[in-house]
C-alpha cells in the first residue's frame, strides 16, 4: 500500500498521510510515530476514522532527498518488535488493549 502518498496536517495539527492501496483506492491515515529499529525507519499509522482499531507499520525507503516510499513488511516477528518499540515510546498515552 505505498504507490502514492501525500502528507498533510489536519485541523488538529495531526499529520495525515493519504496512501493509495493496491486497488487504487486512496486511504487516509494519521501518523502516530516514526520508529527507528535496526538502523531502519518505520512509520506507524492508524486509519483516519473513528472505527480504526489497528495500527499499520510500513518501512520507509528514501528514494532521494525529497521522496519516500512506504513498503509493507512481511516478517511478522519484525512487525512485533517494531510495535513493541512503538508501545514503549507511548506507554501510558495510548490504550493498546
Amino acid at each position: 500500500m505505498a504507490d502514492n502518498n501525500e502528507l498533510l496536517m489536519d485541523e488538529n495539527e495531526n499529520a495525515v498521510i493519504t496512501l493509495t492501496d493496491d486497488e487504487g483506492n486512496e486511504v487516509e491515515f494519521e501518523l502516530l510515530d516514526v520508529v527507528e529499529y535496526d538502523n531502519e525507519e518505520y512509520i506507524v499509522l492508524i486509519e483516519n476514522n473513528e472505527d480504526a482499531d489497528e495500527v499499520v507499520i510500513l518501512k520507509i525507503n528514501s528514494l532521494d532527498e525529497e521522496t519516500e516510499e512506504y513498503v509493507s513488511i512481511d516478517d511478522d516477528d519484525l512487525l512485533q518488535r517494531i510495535f513493541l518499540r512503538f508501545k514503549n515510546n507511548y506507554r501510558g498515552n495510548i490504550n493498546f488493549e
